[in-house]
C-alpha cells in the first residue's frame, strides 16, 4: 500500500460568525487521485483553501508527510512557503496574470528553481504537454480562451516540479470536449506519480478517474470511499450524478 502524504485532523473553518467546514478529518496517499464531490457551497474550496493555508482553520491540524517520514502541521507554514514543500495548487477560476505572456505566466510557476536549465527542460516538457500553450507563448494570458486559459493554470503550477497538485474545479465553464482534455492531462500528472487532490463539480468525470472520494454536504464529510464503489452507490447517483 502507498504511504500517506496528506491526513487532515478535524479541521473547523469559519467566515467570521458562520462555520464553513465541520472536524473535516481526510487522507490521501501517494501517487493517488483524491476527489471531492459536493453541491456548490458544500466546503469543496474553502477545504483545498485550508490545505495551502490560504485560510487558517480555527481548530485541526493539517499534516504533510514527506518521502524521509517528518510530519509538517502545514496550518503553522506561511502559505507563500507551500510550494517549497512540493504542494502546487491550481485555484478555482484559473486566476492567470491576465496582463503577462503565456510564457512569463509559466516562468512564474517555477519561481522557486534556482537551476536555469532545469527551467528550460520545464518550460519545453510544458510545450510539448500542452502544444497550444507553446502556439500562443507570447500572447497575454488574459486574451486566451478559457480552456486554454485552464491548461496555463495546471502547467504553470507543474512548472515547480511538485509532487503534489491541489486541482479546484478544473472543467468549470468548459466545453465537453476540453473536459475531456482536461481530464486526460490529470491521469497523465497521476501516471507522472504526482499526487491529486481534486475539487470537481462533475462528479461523474471526478469519480471515473479517482482512486479515493469524500462526499461533502454543508460542510461536513458524509460519505467516503474507492471512487468505484461511490459511482455505484445509489445515493451519490441520485444526488450528484443525475441517474
Amino acid at each position: 500500500m502507498s504511504r500517506t502524504v496528506l491526513k487532515v485532523n478535524n479541521i473547523n473553518v469559519f467566515y467570521g460568525q458562520i462555520q464553513a467546514l465541520y472536524d473535516v478529518c481526510l487522507e490521501v496517499h501517494e501517487g493517488k487521485i483524491v476527489s471531492f464531490i459536493g453541491a456548490n457551497g458544500a466546503g469543496k474550496t474553502t477545504t483545498l483553501k485550508t490545505l495551502s493555508n490560504l485560510i487558517k482553520a480555527k481548530s485541526g491540524e493539517v499534516i504533510y508527510i514527506d518521502s524521509e517520514g517528518k510530519e509538517t502541521d502545514l496550518q503553522q507554514v506561511d502559505a507563500a512557503d507551500i510550494i517549497k514543500f512540493g504542494i502546487a495548487h491550481v485555484p478555482e477560476g484559473r486566476q492567470v496574470f491576465a496582463n503577462l505572456s503565456v510564457e512569463d505566466n509559466l516562468l512564474l510557476g517555477a519561481y522557486i528553481l534556482k537551476d536555469k536549465e532545469k527551467i528550460k527542460e520545464n518550460l519545453e516538457e510544458m510545450y510539448g504537454k500542452f502544444p497550444r500553450l507553446l502556439e500562443r507563448r507570447k500572447q497575454l494570458a488574459g486574451t486566451l480562451s478559457g480552456g486554454e486559459q485552464q491548461m496555463l493554470a495546471i502547467a504553470r503550477a507543474l512548472m515547480s516540479n511538485p509532487k503534489f497538485i491541489l486541482l479546484d474545479e478544473p472543467s468549470m465553464g468548459l466545453s465537453p470536449i476540453l473536459v475531456n482534455e482536461v481530464f486526460d492531462i490529470i491521469k497523465e500528472i497521476k501516471r507522472a506519480g504526482t499526487t491529486v487532490l481534486l475539487v470537481e463539480q462533475n462528479a461523474k468525470m471526478a469519480l471515473s478517474i479517482s482512486n479515493y472520494a469524500y462526499v461533502l454536504e454543508t460542510g461536513k464529510i458524509v460519505l467516503e470511499g474507492h471512487a468505484r464503489d461511490l459511482l455505484q452507490n445509489d445515493n451519490v447517483r441520485k444526488a450528484y450524478l443525475g441517474m
